[in-house]
């Protein structure tokens, strides 16, 4: 019985702990029932607040510019599938160029270049100005038009069909104000080297022909039917086979083929414009015979 009552009777000392241990949680009850603890947050100016998310978008649409690859004048009758997936253009867009060029056919305008594509007006407007036409183009878009006509024996003038530069003869081509024996063989011969012209402004490359004689003679030939030139795949191609394009030495076939083995694989052809010492205002005659795939 003793030893029962000893679990359930304290001495004083005991219990003024327990009453002391009471008092205490019943203050604190009351305190966190009572006291609020929450803090006071200042209002947030919004004014600020909009002017520091400005700047932040800010920044971050320059770094997305950064990011953006950098545009360099181009002949858009020669852009590859690759140069039309940065410029924003859909597959099927770039497709519609690429039959277009299959055809033996070029761009000569923006206007006609949508045409070809169907891409939207926004699109034509952001990447219009970096289109980069041949200079003839340039030249006949500027020239007034005119009726070309010539005197026959009666000395009566009348129109002229516009004749194949291609299929043309020496004694043709010397029925252009101009041009002798000398320049119709140049002609024919720069023609043969070539395997035969693929655009008008080849003709302008022939040795000690001039620009105003050479504008003569578009005048009444043009290339009608283009060779089907098989371009050469950059990737896969021999020293030998790339050193036979007109347009490409032995220094600028070395130059290529040590990028080619720098980078493993060329993605696109504009990539050779990074190359030391590459001629960029040729770079358009070496697209007519080389691509990257």
């Amino acid at each position: 019985m003793k030893l029962f009552k000893s679990h359930f009777w304290y001495n004083n000392g005991q219990r003024n702990g327990i009453l002391f241990l009471v008092f205490i949680v019943i203050t604190l009850q009351l305190i966190f029932f009572f006291v609020d603890f929450t803090e006071d947050h200042k209002p947030i100016d919004t004014s600020e607040a909009a002017r520091i998310q400005k700047k932040i978008d800010s920044l971050k649409e320059i770094e997305l510019a950064l990011k953006q690859p950098k545009i360099y004048p181009f002949n858009p009758s020669f852009l590859t599938d690759y140069k039309g997936y940065q410029l924003g253009m859909s597959t099927t867009e770039i497709d519609r160029l690429l039959q277009h060029r299959k055809q033996g056919k070029y761009i000569n305008s923006e206007k006609e270049f949508q045409q070809v594509t169907g891409i939207s007006d926004s699109l034509l407007q952001a990447i219009a100005p970096y289109f980069k036409f041949p200079d003839w183009v340039l030249e006949k878009r500027n020239r007034k038009p005119r009726r070309i006509a010539f005197a026959e024996e009666n000395t009566r003038e009348s129109e002229f069909i516009v004749q194949d530069l291609n299929t043309a003869t020496a004694e043709d081509l010397k029925k252009i104000n101009g041009v002798g024996d000398k320049l119709s063989q140049r002609i024919i011969k720069y023609r043969n080297i070539l395997g035969g012209y693929l655009i008008n402004e080849q003709l302008y490359e022939v040795y000690y022909l001039d620009k105003d004689v050479a504008d003569r003679v578009l005048e009444r030939f043009q290339v009608i039917s283009p060779p089907e030139i098989e371009k050469i795949n950059v990737n896969t191609a021999t020293f030998k086979e790339v050193l036979a394009i007109v347009y490409i030495d032995y220094e600028l076939t070395k130059k290529i083929f040590d990028y080619r083995d720098e980078v493993a694989e060329i993605q696109s052809l504009e990539e050779l414009k990074k190359i030391e010492g590459f001629p960029l205002d040729k770079f358009d005659r070496i697209a007519l015979y080389l691509q990257a795939k």
